[in-house]
Order: structure tokens, then sequence, then C-alpha cells
């Protein structure tokens, strides 16, 4: 259900319009055909057949299915669930908080946000990815940089579950944009030992939370150095617009990493974000592998990603 939701979230953000180009008009004798559901149109965009290019190849191997699980003999980081006041939203809201093996107040970490789809929520990351035992693992194999993370809702309204129909709750996802730097960060930042500076923020997301990636973090270079879109979806502005000074993305950015699956329905958004990047000279990381719109795909792309940053 998780993967068809996911799916589903091309149709309910392109509007009216896609359906309408996508069906033809009925005769004026006959009733109005009835619109797609967002399940039905799932699977009709993912049925797509995908094109694939030259430089649509593996960045980094595929993730031993072991770095998901539990290593007894080694240190053990901490996840936990804490609320925190949001004014943008105007009530208090969840978010997990991932704090590393030997955890002190006595040091400063940077921190990574890592945002969910259209269906989830801020466990949703936690659930499938089981991010606690990867991060404890490549940490004891010294390949990744001791760190927070932090799991937020990007649903940002008062009653922040997806509900029967998550498609109604788009919006809020814009709304996000805010809770995140006014509310989110700070809560994070006094409450934790987190470094403050840019160059110790990164924002990664997959699906819908890919396209808040790209879309805040692209807009605020001040805040975030490191920026992953994992499978991004229709919510995603123009490459052009997000980009619209290559020279200073190139020179304020550490990474950008955008990564797709070769049988991912929605691999046109991401293929021509790094089309636009490629054609303007902006460093980046481009990664597909075999895998569709789905978790396999999500946490791989989470293990690549991780383990480049603060570096």
């Amino acid at each position: 259900m998780r993967r068809l939701i996911e799916l589903g979230l091309c149709i309910a953000l392109a509007g009216p319009a896609l359906v309408a180009a996508q069906e033809p008009t009925p005769a004026p004798s006959q009733p109005p055909a009835p619109a797609a559901n967002p399940a039905q149109a799932a699977r009709a965009r993912m049925s797509r057949p995908v094109v694939l290019q030259p430089d649509d190849v593996p960045a980094f191997a595929e993730a031993p299915a072991s770095m998901f699980e539990r290593r007894d003999a080694i240190p053990h980081g901490k996840l936990e669930l804490i609320e925190y006041d949001s004014k943008t939203v105007g009530t208090r809201r969840k978010m997990n908080v991932y704090t590393p093996p030997g955890y002190s107040k006595d040091t400063k970490y940077p921190v990574v946000y890592l945002l969910h789809g259209i269906g989830g929520d801020e466990t949703e990351w936690i659930r499938f990815a089981h991010p606690a035992e990867l991060f404890d693992n490549l940490i004891a194999d010294g390949k990744m940089v001791p760190l927070i993370a932090v799991f937020p809702n990007g649903r940002a309204q008062k009653d922040d579950r997806p509900g029967d129909n998550p498609f109604t709750t788009a919006p809020a996802f814009a709304v996000f944009e805010r809770d995140l730097l006014d509310d989110v960060i700070p809560a994070i930042e006094s409450r934790y030992s987190a470094k403050t500076e840019r160059e110790s923020r990164a924002l990664a997301g997959l699906s819908m939370g890919g396209g808040q990636t790209l879309n805040f973090g692209l807009t605020h270079l001040d805040r975030f150095a490191w920026i992953g879109g994992f499978s991004s979806a229709p919510n995603t502005r123009p490459p052009a617009e997000l980009v619209p000074d290559p020279a200073a993305v190139t020179r304020q950015l550490k990474l950008l990493m955008l990564t797709c699956g070769s049988k991912d329905g929605l691999m046109e958004i991401s293929q021509s974000f790094h089309a636009y990047l490629k054609a303007h000279n902006v460093p980046h990381v481009w990664h597909v592998d075999g895998h569709a719109h789905d978790p396999e795909h999500w946490r791989s792309s989470l293990h690549g990603f991780v383990q480049r940053l603060f570096r």
C-alpha cells in the first residue's frame, strides 16, 4: 500500500490537466467519463516505458541487506520520538531523532534531515530503512561520520496523519518549508549538541520528500550544503527555477545527489534535473539502479548518501 500511495502522488499533483490529456473527450451525447482514482492513475503512469539514457547507470554499489540489520557486537546509537512547538502550524508536532553511539553534549555533531513521501510520516524512513541500524553499522565500519539524523513529519498541518486519501494533504508539504526552517531546525539545535553552520547541515528525501528537498534546499543555500533527492516527485519545481545561478550552486554545495530507479515511472523528473545540471556543469552525483519507485531504492540511496556527508 505504501508503494502504491507513493506512486499515486504523480497524478494527484499533476492536476486535472493531466487527466484531461490522458482521457479522450466524451461525445456530447454521453455523460462525462469518471476521473480515474489515484490508484488507477498511478498504475497507468508507472506502466509507461522508461527511456534510459547512456549515463543512467549506478554511481555506487547496491547496499548489502546486512547493513540494515542490528549487530550486537558494536556500539549503538539512540532513536527517540520527541515533540516540538510549531509556530508555523500552531500546534505541537512530533519527529524522530537519531543520536550516534557515544553521543555527548561535549561534542558538536553535524545534522541530516530526512523527509518522507506523501503517504508517510515521521516513522516512514524508520519502518522500511532501519536507519538506526544502518548508521550504527556504517559508523562502526568507519564509513560514516557520526551525526544526528532527524525524521520530521513533512505534512505541515494540525492533523498531520496521511488519512485515507493522503493526496488531499499535498498543500501541507509546501507549508513545511517554513516549519522546517523556523521550527524544526531551531528545536533540534536548542535541544541537541548540533553544529549550526550550513556546512554541517544536510537535507534529503524520498519521492514527495525528494521534491521538498530540492525545492527547499536549493533555494536556501545559506542553510544547507548537502542535498539529496531520491526518486523526486512531480512537486519538484523546474531545475531552471531552482538553479538559476549554476555557478553559485557549484560554489556553495558540498554535495548534490539525484537518484532514481530504472523502472520508476517518475524517472523523467530526475532525468530532466540531471540533464540541466550536466548542461550547466554543476557537479552532482547521478545514480540510477535497477529498482522502481520503492523502498529498496530509497534505502540503498540513503546508504550511498550518508557515506558522503560531512567529509
